[in-house]
């Protein structure tokens, strides 16, 4: 039989003995907080307390904290850990541009000609998940057929005036990412309408469009964005001056048109259905 070299035994030996110690440590956690919460529970359910759309803003419990510690140590996050890009910029409401948002973006590379982002409502830890957004290469957003590229919009304006920033990376790294994203074309969903909700994501999910000139976005919303990442539209704006303005691709931008798509709830038949 083949002898297993030292190291990896002694690896995998010790990667166990910590899984298993952490364990252990966070049964005893959870059983300590499910006792503490089972009596708190108690005098919730004799009071009648009544539940609402603010319990989303009360603190963690103990349980709640030692599940997810345990989770961040013991569970793959490779999806979320492969997010390599911070992205920050605005949307409209493909039916509203009066309804503008901030938009943080952390995005995945996942190949030249595709990102896929999720998008939050701060770079805060207790950031509200706010919509998604995919990015295609020029190249692909014209294969697309012309009803699926009236969901999409452009960069060009985003990246060429300064609007869209990428905080906390060196300048050359930020203009090399700009270049690349200059030709680029994203589909965005806004899962939550946090302009109008702020305590719960109610409503359907709604198209999100991209300013594509001057005087649309509302200039106190970047002055506020600026001073609070650090960042400046203005200056960036002259220093993406020699990134080569792309012409849209037609099909792009529906909304310029005068009119625009957006998700409406409507019923149906329920198709299949099984017992």
């Amino acid at each position: 039989m083949k002898a297993t070299p030292p190291c990896i035994c002694r690896r995998h030996f010790s990667g166990t003995l910590f899984k298993a110690a952490t364990g252990l440590t966070l049964a005893g956690w959870l059983g300590g907080a499910r006792a503490q919460e089972g009596s708190g529970a108690a005098t919730g359910a004799a009071t009648g307390a009544a539940h609402d759309a603010s319990a989303i803003h009360q603190p963690k419990s103990m349980r709640s904290k030692a599940l997810e510690t345990g989770a961040n140590i013991l569970q793959s996050h490779a999806p979320v850990d492969a997010m390599s890009a911070y992205l920050n910029g605005f949307h409209f409401y493909a039916d509203d541009m009066g309804r503008q948002v901030e938009a943080h973006h952390y995005c995945t590379h996942l190949s030249e000609d595709f990102h896929q982002c999720v998008i939050f409502d701060s770079n805060e830890p207790g950031a509200k998940l706010i919509g998604i957004e995919y990015i295609v290469s020029e190249r692909v957003f014209k294969s697309l057929p012309d009803d699926e590229k009236r969901l999409w919009h452009s960069h060009h304006y985003e990246v060429k005036s300064g609007e869209l920033a990428a905080p906390g990376i060196p300048d050359i790294a930020e203009q090399a990412l700009m270049k690349d994203l200059v030709t680029t074309y994203g589909k965005t969903w806004h899962t939550w309408q946090i302009d109008r909700d702020k305590a719960l994501p109610l409503g359907i999910p709604q198209l999100m469009m991209g300013f594509t000139q001057d005087g649309q976005l509302d200039g106190a919303l970047v002055q506020s964005r600026d001073a609070r990442l650090g960042v400046s539209a203005a200056e960036d704006r002259e220093k993406r001056a020699d990134i080569p303005m792309p012409a849209v691709v037609p099909g792009a931008n529906a909304w310029e048109s005068g009119t625009s798509l957006q998700l409406q709830l409507v019923e149906v038949p329920l198709r299949n259905r099984r017992p």
